[in-house]
């Protein structure tokens, strides 16, 4: 078995492992940077209340505690099914070198994990969404971007 294989063993182990033990969906993921897993990660969407607890996020979130870093150049994410439209934002937001992935959209959409409604919802037009969304107060939320756009010793991401 090479490395890859071995380190998306890993993200399959979590997946079913931490779904069994009740923590959320079949879903787990690894973070590896120079040939060693750096982060587990897993869905705990149920333990945690947290509908954004899924297993990509939850990997990610470790792994830039790990490196004290905002983006992961220079590792890869192994994950035990291709990315939600939430997960693959937060992949890119990270910037690993690349991901791996087991089960597809469809294999998941399959069991009832079907995210292909919001793939169209991003298709629409913002009132045309199934969630209303309404812009409010805009001319005041601007000075934050002001004070940001301003501001001396920021640091880009």
């Amino acid at each position: 078995m090479n490395k890859k294989e071995t380190f998306m063993h890993e993200a399959i182990r979590l997946s079913l492992e931490k779904m069994e033990a009740g923590f959320g969906g079949p879903f787990g993921a690894v973070v590896v940077k120079d040939g060693e897993i750096i982060a587990r990660g897993f869905n705990n969407v149920l333990s945690s209340n947290d509908p954004t607890a899924h297993a990509e996020v939850d990997a990610i979130r470790k792994a830039c505690k790990a490196l004290d870093t905002f983006q992961l150049t220079g590792c890869e994410l192994y994950t035990s099914c291709e990315p939600c439209p939430m997960c693959l934002g937060a992949i890119y937001w990270a910037r690993p070198d690349k991901v791996y992935y087991a089960n597809t959209k469809e294999d998941a959409a399959s069991i009832g994990f079907d995210d292909h409604f919001i793939y169209q919802e991003l298709d629409k037009d913002l009132p045309e969404r199934s969630i209303p969304m309404e812009q409010l107060l805009a001319e005041e939320a601007k000075i934050s971007f002001q004070v940001w756009e301003q501001k001396a010793d920021k640091s880009r991401y």
